[in-house]
């Protein structure tokens, strides 16, 4: 089968194509052939830290953590999937665990789903772990109807999934982002659009809650900006990250009673640990995308495999909007 490689890490390594023997079936698994695959921050930081990353796979490596494509064989003890089925799922990219970059992957049935019927392989591509993140977020957050609720980075790939599952909940959403393009997407989904760079933390905080903080913040940034998240959390408020690689002085979180929840949804695909909520989860994304609820949102510029370089160097950019995808 055709694959693209990373031989070498580091920020300047590239992926080259390589041919490799194909995956067979083992029991509990199934051979999906790979139609789509989307690029994730995750996939970026792996190729230019490589083992700095105790999740990096050893080299060569066939990275691509999403995929979205067609069962082609089905391995003993599977239930619920069947050759020739549409399916979707976040299964390898990692540790020992081949990646989508290629045309065949084995995939843990466990993590997979059957892909939303209303939507393509390439916008299916765009969901599994920017989906079954938003969707832990706002579970954990306990986001629900009368909450007022912020969602840092809502015209990315977490952000903008976070945001419009808030709004399904009944929650009153408000959304940081910066430029025209991307506080315009935080409106279209009905989220109030806050500019991160025009208003101080206290200012928005002050305008939309009258001082008090919101019920729930979902930090889709992370990193520096979890003080940010701290305060304009309300008093015994949750505070949702998907970014805590940081140390910082949780002085204002203990002040104000604040529930800090992180979310790292490669735990179970690392850990073998309950594997089967992820499997759960993009089933009931599936039905919720199907059912209008949920829209994936996917940047304009379309890749082939010969053009990992350029979406991996697309999304490094900064000037995605919505998840890049590569079609196989």
């Amino acid at each position: 089968m055709q694959t693209m490689i990373l031989n070498d890490y580091g920020p300047e390594a590239s992926f080259v194509p390589a041919e490799r023997a194909k995956p067979q079936a083992v029991p509990g698994h199934v051979v999906v052939r790979v139609k789509a695959t989307s690029v994730n921050t995750v996939d970026t930081m792996i190729r230019e830290m490589g083992k700095d990353l105790p999740l990096s796979p050893d080299l060569p490596a066939i990275l691509g953590m999403d995929f979205a494509g067609i069962v082609d064989e089905v391995g003993e003890g599977v239930e619920g999937f069947a050759v020739g089925d549409e399916v979707y799922g976040c299964a390898g990219g990692l540790a020992d665990l081949q990646g989508a970059l290629a045309e065949f992957m084995l995939a843990d049935a466990r993590l997979i789903a059957h892909k939303p019927a209303s939507i393509g392989m390439r916008e299916a591509a765009a969901v599994p772990l920017v989906g079954i993140t938003a969707f832990e977020g706002v579970q954990r957050g306990g986001i629900a109807a009368g909450h007022k609720v912020l969602v840092h980075g809502g015209a990315g790939g977490v952000g903008h999934l976070a945001v419009q599952l808030a709004l399904h909940k009944g929650a009153e959403v408000f959304s940081t982002g910066t430029g025209e393009a991307k506080l315009a997407c935080i409106e279209g989904y009905g989220a109030r659009p806050i500019d991160y760079r025009a208003q101080t933390v206290v200012e928005y905080v002050d305008a939309h809650t009258g001082g008090a903080g919101f019920d729930v913040v979902f930090d889709t940034v992370g990193g520096q900006n979890m003080a940010n998240s701290f305060a304009a959390a309300a008093l015994n408020g949750d505070v949702v990250t998907t970014v805590a690689l940081l140390e910082m002085d949780l002085s204002t979180a203990h002040f104000r009673g604040l529930s800090l929840h992180v979310v790292f949804m490669l735990i179970p695909m690392l850990n073998d640990f309950r594997r089967e909520t992820h499997g759960a989860i993009l089933a009931e994304l599936a039905r919720l995308i199907d059912a209008g609820a949920v829209t994936p949102l996917l940047d304009d510029r379309r890749f082939g495999l010969s053009d990992v370089d350029a979406a991996y160097a697309h999304l490094k950019s900064g000037n995605a909007i919505g998840k890049v995808v590569i079609e196989l």
